[in-house]
Parts: structure tokens; sequence; C-alpha cells
């Protein structure tokens, strides 16, 4: 299988770090969306990542897609995503709480990549920052009420975790948001980020538009 995209997207990393933990092997094609545009629209014409090639050339064209995926290779007790039930719907709240964070963040990057100062909708980029805030407060919440062991839903690494934390890096590294007081989602970050699995994907942060 190849995966391609750049480790500095949540979306590219939470794929490569679900698929180091299950012990699925990839090969890793560090593409940009800005420079290699159109050699992923090769294999997905939104040129959009992440894109996984599958070894009979199929591609799976986004990250959900590709997570549900890869949990149906292993045996279900492995799977990194709750099957069913509460867990499920927690899990799933959890995940879209952090992506929804992580696509206002991205929009931000971007605004501030391409747009000069003067031509920014500021009202707009106030809304973004506001609705990441708003996402982490309950995020917050969550690993306060969930976090009595290690991990957000049980005794072991769930998809709401490695989501959870690549979402946070990222916006870290990107926005900025080290400035924010969670300390209970830090906590489960900084977790997640000693495992050797994330240790291996870190990435900084690749600013748009730089060669």
């Amino acid at each position: 299988m190849l995966l391609i995209g750049m480790f500095d997207s949540p979306f590219v990393r939470r794929v490569a770090i679900s698929m180091k933990l299950l012990g699925l092997s990839f090969e890793h094609a560090n593409w940009s969306v800005g420079k290699d545009f159109d050699r992923i629209r090769q294999y997905n014409p939104l040129g959009r990542v992440p894109t996984l090639v599958l070894d009979d050339d199929e591609a799976l064209l986004e990250s959900s897609a590709i997570l549900d995926y890869i949990d149906s290779l292993v045996d279900p007790h492995r799977a990194l995503l709750p099957a069913t039930g509460k867990p499920r719907r927690e899990a799933l709240r959890i995940m879209a709480l952090a992506t929804g964070a992580a696509e206002k963040g991205v929009s931000q990057v971007y605004e501030g990549a391409f747009r000069q100062a003067e031509k920014r909708h500021q009202p707009w980029v106030d809304r973004c920052a506001r609705q990441v805030q708003g996402a982490f407060t309950e995020l917050e919440r969550e690993c306060k009420h969930h976090c009595k062991g290690n991990w957000l839903l049980g005794d072991r690494i769930t998809q709401a975790d490695i989501t959870l934390a690549c979402v946070t890096t990222f916006l870290t590294d990107a926005a900025g948001m080290n400035s924010m007081p969670y300390p209970a989602v830090q906590e489960l970050v900084a977790r997640c980020e000693a495992l050797p699995e994330f240790q291996s994907t870190r990435m900084a942060f690749y600013t748009p538009g730089q060669s």
C-alpha cells in the first residue's frame, strides 16, 4: 500500500500512525498538495491527501474512509474505532470535534499564507478562532471526564486518542495553539506523542507556498 501526503497534515498523520499501530506495512509518498499537486491527481482527481493506494491500484480518497478500511484488515478486537454502541458514538463525537477544529485551523493558516494582511477578512478569521476554541473547550471536558486511566475510551488507545493528538500537535505547530490552556488535552497528547508510532511520524509544519 502507498500512503500519499506529508505528515504535517493531521489527516495524513492519523492514518500513518493507525497503520503502524495495527502492524500494517506501507510505503510513504511524502508529497505536498502544493508542489506535487499534479502527481497526487494521478491517484486522486481532487489532488487531496491523504490518499491510500491499495496493492490492486484502487485509491481510497479520504482519511475516515481509509481508517474504516484499515480497521477491516485486522481482527475486530484490534480495530481502533469501537464497532458499535455508546463507545463508538463517543469516539466519533470526539473525532468530529477534533477534525472540525483542524479544518478551521487549516483555514486560518491558508488565510495567513496566501492573503496580505490588509486583504484578510478579519471577522471570518476571528470566527474560525472561536470555533477552534469552542471545540477544544469541549474536548478538554471530554478528556477530564473520560481519561481516568491512560486513554479516552478505556484501557487501550483508540482512534479518538490518535485523532485528538494529531490535531492538537498540528494546531500547536501551525496555528500557535500552545498558548491555549487545555491541560487535560495536553496531558493526553504528551502520552500519545511519546509512543514510537507518533515519534516516527513527527514532522515540522510545512508552510504553504514555501519551497
